[in-house]
């Protein structure tokens, strides 16, 4: 097997390479060696791996698009793989090969180190070290030095038809501020409007651009008069050659969404041309976390969501405390087939110009995670969204939910946050009401914790919701003045109409008793089918078809995750029971539990 891997190797490729003298496009070596290489926190994930071609060895990084194979256990030490894409570079005066693709050869096996390949030195007449730092935390142990003179190094593209006047392409993944003279071919994939500033030291405009090649996205922005003379020529979904001088510096992260330490500020005599080939660049990169998956990932963590926009919100609008500027908003709701339901809000003119026929696959791009209400989502000013994308995870979702999503119960990451402990999380006990009663739960001085099982058997419909503040996280009763308007003492501001939140009172029964339990407005959405707003304008229109909204949801069985505690009422201490979350029977799961408890029982 080592002889037969050893024919197939290509010796000498790696000099051949560096030297500019290669004849061969997708050098077969073996890997012999693969490291993760420790970055920035929240940075992305990077492999070193050298490989060697008998001859000689050389380090080399992976391109994130191909770490699955790392990740797969395909890439490993002693394999062997042809490198289909690649550029060369050199770090700290040594010199690199950057990973586009590759193709593990699975037919010629693994094998120990074949032969004694030496390190691939720089040659002895070569211009002075200098550094071309690609940013991973310390890719040989040490920090970067200063840039010195630049040195220019023969490059693998990758397969394309660019034009001879951009041979050098670098892919984004290589750039650094020690990059120089390096021209990328990248795809606009979102566009910023045009924003003011003004302070005491002047004011400006500027704009933003993401732009994305096969090997990573970066984001790049225009100032004053590189925002006039870039702005109409930068066009969603162009393809564009951007050639230095282009400043790279690190990202400020609270104005991206991208996953890159650097970012690019356009120049006076930056050239940006827009590509006569538009193909060979991808579109717009997708990195999904299903809506049911929201429970596990932090608060103003920014990620990539996809669902079917199962309503709409009317346009609302808040004014922000520390600018004291309003600001429109529309909150969405999204479900997916993991059966789970979120609300996304969306701003400005994208809530404004909002059109888009609920039942629509919509792909959001740069949305931030809130624990606010437990799990919901913001589209960032640097995101996107798309509606009905041409992907694979679009066309699958839709298909769910044409077959059974329409008619399936959506739970809530509504108040997750309250029945989830500080430690991570608390599994609640089940109990049935009885033993709720009789273990006295919520009678001590700390708040007790429980899961039950119930039918919903009453909705009280008399002050089932009340006016709230529109301000963002605010939520306060707000109380109608004689102008008409409503008035949030809290904010000290009016709004011109409230925003009506459930706040309401159900009886749930199972086989051991019946008791109240006190639902918000998440839960109260989720018990409904609608909000609190569409019922109160429902009610004051057509009483009768309210009434039917609350009959409809009774003799329903949820699984209610409830907090006992000891309450004050009109001098009177009582325990008042208060609905965290609500989810729909999982009959599947139910009989497995009871499978188990019968098992109990069972007589050897």
């Amino acid at each position: 097997m080592a002889d037969n891997a050893a024919s197939r190797i290509d010796q000498g490729s790696l000099s051949a390479i560096f030297d500019g003298n290669n004849t061969i496009n997708q050098p077969v070596l073996q890997c012999v060696q693969v490291k993760p290489i420790a970055g920035q926190q929240g940075g992305p994930e990077r492999f070193r791996v050298v490989f060697s071609d008998i001859s000689n060895f050389v380090q080399s990084m992976l391109a994130s698009q191909v770490n699955h194979y790392v990740h797969d256990g395909k890439l490993r030490k002693g394999v062997f793989v042809r490198l289909k894409s690649f550029q060369t570079n050199t770090v700290k005066n040594k010199k690199i090969i950057i990973v586009l693709d590759l193709e593990v050869l699975e037919e010629l096996g693994e094998c120990e180190k074949i032969g004694s390949p030496q390190a691939l030195d720089p040659k002895t007449d070569e211009v002075q070290p200098q550094s071309t730092t690609i940013h991973t935390g310390g890719f040989y142990g040490n920090s970067a030095q200063a840039p010195q003179q630049q040195q220019s190094l023969p490059q693998r593209k990758p397969p394309s038809s660019s034009s001879t006047s951009h041979a050098n392409v670098y892919p984004i993944e290589a750039l650094s501020p020690y990059a120089h003279k390096w021209t990328i071919k990248a795809r606009c994939t979102n566009k910023s409007d045009i924003k003011t500033w003004h302070n005491k030291n002047g004011e400006g405009k500027l704009f933003s651009v993401n732009l994305l090649d096969e090997s990573g996205e970066i984001r790049g922005t225009g100032f004053n008069e590189q925002c006039d003379q870039l702005y109409e020529l930068f066009q969603e979904g162009g393809v564009y050659y951007i050639t230095s001088p282009c400043r790279v510096q690190m990202a400020k992260k609270q104005f991206t969404n991208l996953n890159n330490d650097y970012e690019l500020t356009f120049e006076r005599d930056t050239v940006v041309e827009k590509a006569e080939e538009q193909n060979g660049v991808p579109q717009v990169r997708f990195n999904f976390t299903s809506i049911g998956d929201l429970q596990s990932v932090e608060k103003d963590t920014t990620i990539d969501t996809i669902g079917i926009l199962k309503e709409v919100g009317e346009t609302s609008q808040i004014v922000s405390k520390t600018t004291s500027k309003p600001y429109d908003k529309r909150e969405l709701t999204l479900v997916d087939n993991s059966n789970f339901s979120v609300r996304l809000t969306i701003w400005g003119n994208s809530a404004t110009t909002f059109d888009v026929m609920p039942e629509s696959v919509i792909a959001f791009k740069g949305v931030k995670v809130s624990d606010f209400g437990g799990r919901s989502l913001s589209l960032l000013s640097s995101g996107s969204m798309t509606v009905d994308p041409d992907i694979n995870e679009a066309h699958k979702l839709k298909g769910w939910y044409d077959a059974q999503g329409r008619t399936d119960t959506f739970s809530s990451h509504a108040t997750m946050g309250a029945s989830m402990g500080a430690a991570g999380g608390r599994m609640d006990p089940m109990k049935s009401i009885l033993q709720v009663k009789e273990e006295n739960l919520g009678m001590s001085e700390n708040t007790d914790y429980f899961t039950t099982r119930a039918t919903i058997i009453y909705i009280k419909q008399d002050s089932f919701a009340y006016p709230a503040c529109l301000s963002a996280d605010c939520n306060k009763k707000v109380i109608q003045i004689d102008d008409g308007t409503w008035r949030c003492e809290k904010c000290d501001r009016s709004h011109p109409k409230p925003e009506y939140r459930y706040i309401m009172s159900i009886n749930v029964s199972d086989h051991t008793g019946h008791i109240y339990l006190n639902c918000f407005d998440d839960v109260g959405r989720l018990l409904l089918g609608m909000s609190a707003d569409q019922l109160m304008e429902m009610k004051e229109n057509d009483d009768k078809a309210a009434g039917d909204v609350f009959q409809d949801a009774t003799c329903k069985v949820w699984v209610f995750k409830c907090r006992a505690k000891m309450d004050n009422f009109q001098d009177q201490q009582r325990v008042r029971y208060q609905v965290s979350g609500a989810t729909p029977v999982n009959y599947s799961t139910e009989c497995g539990k009871l499978t188990e408890m019968i098992k109990m029982y069972s007589m050897e």
